[in-house]
């Protein structure tokens, strides 16, 4: 039986993290480098299927599908970035004082943190971004909002069972200050299921971004997002398919690949869990 959970664990890594280098590779690349400009249209070209000079085919406008899903990773890890950090800095911040600290901070911060998850996320990222104005960063920022309370709780869980531990009351009892003793001693230990939480922010993040730009109020043209391609290959879903496939199984294989990487690591960082 360990066996067996070994070998699962092992393949959510490998697979995982041969999935996410490659689209890294890609990303990497694509500053440097795509096949095509991305934004040159050529109407002859128009709606052209799969071939050697043009891998995944070209779209509407004749514009290859394979550079514009190249430059879509840009997109895509940009935003996934930008979620997490924000969701894990303010998220852990504020889990983290209202665990250690409790009392009234606890039920004020855990009430803000209730409200926020009250409301289904897409929503909430569509009024933001409604109010804000679309465009990367402000999906970004609206996607990383969403971010933080899951990770807040996840925070106070950990600070409220570690605050009790004799490493703590020792670091109290020789006047380390709260705050030190807050993220230099607790927040280590409770860093596993944070970075668990992490590897799938940055997935949902990813989606999150393509319903966005789906519904136009993501990443706007001319840079392309994943989200958006599939908004505009609709209309050819039956005469070309391949539009329609290129994002979506990129967008498929993304999320996939921080899914298993999440919870191979959750495997090495927990070993209970198995």
């Amino acid at each position: 039986m360990k066996t067996l959970m070994s070998h699962a664990k092992n393949i959510n890594l490998v697979l995982g993290l041969l999935i996410l280098l490659s689209f890294l590779v890609l990303m990497i690349l694509s500053f440097f480098y795509t096949p095509y400009d991305i934004n040159v249209m050529n109407v002859a070209n128009k709606l052209k299927g799969p071939s050697s000079e043009h891998w995944f085919g070209t779209d509407e406008f004749g514009r290859d599908i394979f550079s514009r899903i190249m430059k879509g990773t840009q997109t895509a890890f940009f935003v996934g970035t930008l979620t997490v950090t924000i969701g894990v800095i303010f998220g852990t911040l504020i889990g983290g004082m209202a665990g250690y600290i409790g009392g009234w901070v606890d039920e004020v911060f855990m009430r803000i943190m209730d409200a926020l998850m009250a409301f289904p996320g897409i929503i909430l990222a569509l009024m933001l971004v409604a109010v804000f104005g679309p465009g990367i960063v402000n999906t970004s920022i609206a996607l990383g909002i969403i971010a933080i309370p899951s990770i807040a709780r996840i925070a106070r869980s950990g600070f409220i069972q570690h605050k009790e531990f004799e490493y703590v009351l020792s670091a109290k009892l020789i006047g380390v200050k709260p705050f030190k003793i807050m993220f230099r001693h607790i927040l280590p230990n409770v860093s596993s299921p944070l970075i668990v939480a992490a590897s799938v922010s940055f997935g949902v993040a990813m989606l999150a971004e393509a319903a966005l730009s789906y519904l136009g109020l993501g990443v706007q043209p001319p840079n392309p997002s994943w989200g958006r391609m599939l908004k505009d290959s609709q209309a050819y879903l039956t005469s070309s398919p391949w539009y329609t496939y290129a994002p979506g199984i990129s967008i498929t294989f993304m999320v996939l690949g921080f899914y298993m990487l999440s919870n191979a690591i959750r495997d090495i960082m927990d070993p209970r869990s198995n």
